[in-house]
């Protein structure tokens, strides 16, 4: 009879197959079996009759602004909140910490700073920069998962815009690395071109803010950085894609055999302009939210496969950062790792009820718009092969690090003093969810205020 740290029975896992009645057992960390009626004993046994048991997240896109913004986040509110949202690793972005990840110092002390502080596990972004265009060689070699650019101003002076010159000269070195390119992508030009012919009102109001910003800026500069990925064989990443025009620029490169991918972030598939005015500040973003047609597009995207990864984009900001009368000076960013995922499930997979003991299929409910398999891919499987962190994450199979999380069909309505980032601000407040994320698993432990992350690298 085989031993084991932990049994969780019953549970409907989620898996690259489908979703079954499964036993699980986790040793050492790692899922030790899976199978029906699994045979063993264990220290712990849960029984999850009636739970989705779904793999840890890999959230590969948060803000958490650690060091020197740690007022705006930090690795243990946001890995707290992303840990509350099902997540189990993330890689952190090189900005808005202070300085941004552009050299080997800043890059040590934003990973000291995750090693003491951080609940999950994570890896860390470079940034690409004129400025560090000269350190990028040495940042791969400590291990980052990856170099962020920006397309457009970034909110942040000392995060300089990369032109097309400064985004070529970084491909050709991160190809060198084997290590992908993911942009912000919006061109400056055709934003300022735009708001010539059609000048915002300042003080502006959402309106005024979601106007100002087209998808033809999008389309524009991801047309630029699709051709330098074609050019310099980097991969590349193109990330918090809000609009289906971008999937099909992406998906038409994919077809002519480049090395891209195309993530798009919760919000933009929950939250359009209407919801926008309605809500407020804590719905500023950039790219903007899009029309109600735009978003049900995505939504087809992604129901075909186009889609490659969800991110949360969790970038969270001082309250006084987000108030007065100007939408265009307050920060663009939106809070969002906490319940993005939760509040997705009900679209995505419809609403489900426990049926009784002893079924075949554990849950039933009317059909979503995609499936728990898909779902999987985009959160958890296809952001860890991206990122060369399959070895140990994004799949509930054996041998891997049994990172999960246990999914309840329970409605509630999600409030501002449940919010576990630093700040309980969330465009999601008021709204009803009709799934909770009952438990978080790291490695085989429940995440908890003393778990500790460790720090990832490629192929680690």
């Amino acid at each position: 009879m085989s031993h084991f740290d932990t049994i969780i029975r019953n549970a409907s896992v989620v898996t690259a197959e489908g979703v079954r009645s499964l036993d699980v057992g986790i040793s050492g960390g790692c899922f030790a079996a899976l199978g029906e009626n699994l045979a063993g004993w264990a220290v712990l046994e849960i029984d999850a009759r009636g739970k989705v048991m779904f793999p840890g997240l890999v959230d590969a896109h948060v803000h958490f602004n650690e060091p020197g913004r740690t007022e705006w986040e930090g690795f243990a509110t946001g890995s707290a909140s992303l840990a509350a949202g099902g997540g189990t690793s993330f890689i952190d972005m090189p900005l808005n910490s202070s300085p941004p990840v552009l050299d080997i110092g800043s890059f040590s002390a934003k990973r000291r700073a995750g090693e003491a502080n951080s609940r999950l596990d994570f890896a860390l972004w470079g940034g690409l920069t004129p400025d560090s265009v000269g350190n990028l060689a040495d940042l791969a070699r400590a291990g980052v998962a990856g170099f962020k650019a920006f397309l457009c101003p970034s909110g942040l002076e000392e995060f300089a815009v990369a032109n097309e010159a400064t985004l070529r000269k970084g491909m050709h070195i991160a190809a060198e690395f084997q290590v992908p390119v993911a942009v912000h992508a919006e061109s400056p030009a055709v934003i300022a071109a735009h708001q010539r012919e059609f000048p915002p009102t300042r003080p502006g109001t959402m309106a005024d803010w979601l106007a100002s910003r087209p998808v033809a800026a999008e389309i524009a500069a991801i047309e630029m950085a699709v051709a330098c990925a074609r050019d310099t064989g980097c991969a590349l990443h193109v990330v918090h894609v809000s609009a289906p025009q971008g999937i099909d620029l992406i998906h038409a490169a994919k077809r002519e055999g480049i090395d891209v991918t195309a993530e798009t972030c919760p919000h933009y598939l929950l939250l359009d302009t209407w919801a926008a005015e309605r809500i407020g500040a804590a719905a500023k973003c950039a790219p903007p939210l899009r029309s109600p047609g735009t978003l049900d597009g995505l939504w087809r995207r992604l129901a075909a496969g186009e889609i490659d990864t969800i991110g949360s984009d969790h970038s969270p900001s001082p309250p006084e950062l987000k108030e007065g009368d100007d939408v265009f000076s307050m920060w663009g960013g939106i809070a969002g790792s906490q319940h993005g995922f939760p509040l997705l499930l009900e679209r995505a997979v419809g609403v489900w009820l426990p049926l009784g003991p002893g079924a075949a299929t554990p849950l039933k409910g009317r059909p979503g718009e995609a499936s728990w398999e898909l779902l999987a891919a985009l959160f958890a499987a296809n952001p860890a092969r991206r990122f060369r962190l399959d070895g140990h994450k994004g799949r509930i199979a054996e041998g891997l690090d049994a990172d999960f999380c246990l999914l309840s069909p329970e409605e509630f309505v999600i409030e501002a003093k449940d919010l576990l980032a630093r700040h309980a601000i969330s465009p999601y407040v008021g709204m009803r969810c009709a799934w909770r994320v009952e438990a978080t698993w790291l490695r085989g432990n429940p995440v908890s205020p003393a778990t500790h992350g460790r720090f990832l690298t490629p192929d680690s």
